[in-house]
């Protein structure tokens, strides 16, 4: 392995389908402005019940390891 250096950015997705789709979209997005993203895990898991007493929106917090460029 190479002598990378990364920092790390938390970053919150949403979904109002599953915890699995909110990640995906916070990563997809964010690669899209920030270059070298190489990892990411999730620190933060929530959501929002609505009015029918049943799951209505999920919201993820994840952390974002990015490659520093020389």
């Amino acid at each position: 392995m190479s002598d990378h250096v990364y920092p790390v950015t938390e970053i919150y997705g949403s979904s109002d389908t599953s915890v699995d789709d909110a990640v995906r979209k916070a990563v997809s997005t964010a690669s899209q402005t920030i270059r070298h993203v190489e990892w990411f895990e999730v620190t933060q898991i929530r959501g929002h019940v609505g009015e029918d007493g049943e799951v209505a929106h999920f919201q993820v917090g994840v952390k974002l390891g990015f490659r520093l460029e020389r």
